[in-house]
């Protein structure tokens, strides 16, 4: 489905790609309306209230496992072919994200995946890259955070990290405001979810060249 972008809308894109090409991650405050995180938000609880949510595993395929140990997030994938209206907005807009980064960084993005993740008070992910040997068709990873007010004592920031021009790692810490886009190459960024001090909801999603 495509959605209809305002100049404004296309600007942000634009300037998404045009970060990614230049440095390789993004950091966009105000996404998507305040109208349309509350919906995004609803639906989501709505959807966890019915027990559809399932605990977050690592791996795929024959590798997949539960381990808590690693990350103790819930997630609930969305089906491509059986979206919900809002569902269809949202995977609308990452349609035209798509587009604007293929046409800036050259990527070959073919498709998209996402489900609501949800992490509840005291959970986390550990430091990890979105691509690895067997999901190496991931190549830009996009997270919409649709918390409602959030206060740095809540902590659960994402932790990206990063390699200095002088060799030496850095970190950057984003904590999950409402209706924030944090985009990233998925191979190249290593990241992890620092423990939340509430619950804390996103939809999280890759863009693939395949």
């Amino acid at each position: 489905m495509k959605a209809k972008l305002t100049e404004d809308w296309q600007q942000k894109n634009e300037r998404i790609a045009a970060d990614l090409y230049e440095k390789g991650w993004s950091l966009t405050d105000q996404y998507i309306s305040e109208t349309f995180r509350k919906e995004l938000l609803k639906e989501q609880r709505d959807l966890l209230h019915h027990g559809q949510f399932r605990h977050a595993g690592v791996g795929s395929g024959e590798s997949f496992a539960i381990l808590p140990e690693i990350r103790s997030d819930k997630v609930l994938w969305m089906d491509e072919h059986q979206l919900t209206p809002l569902q269809q907005t949202y995977w609308g807009l990452m349609a035209a994200l798509q587009t604007a980064i293929n046409q800036r960084c050259y990527l070959g993005l073919r498709s998209f995946e996402a489900h609501f993740a949800m992490y509840p008070p005291g959970s986390f992910y550990l430091r990890h890259l979105d691509q690895f040997q067997s999901v190496f068709y991931r190549k830009v990873s996009v997270i919409l955070y649709l918390n409602d007010a959030w206060e740095a004592h809540d902590e659960g920031a994402l932790r990206m990290y990063f390699t200095s021009e002088n060799g030496l790692e850095e970190h950057r810490d984003v904590l999950p405001l409402g209706a924030r886009l944090v985009v990233f190459l998925s191979g190249e960024v290593p990241h992890e979810v620092l423990p939340t001090n509430k619950e804390r909801i996103s939809i999280t999603g890759w863009f693939k060249d395949s």
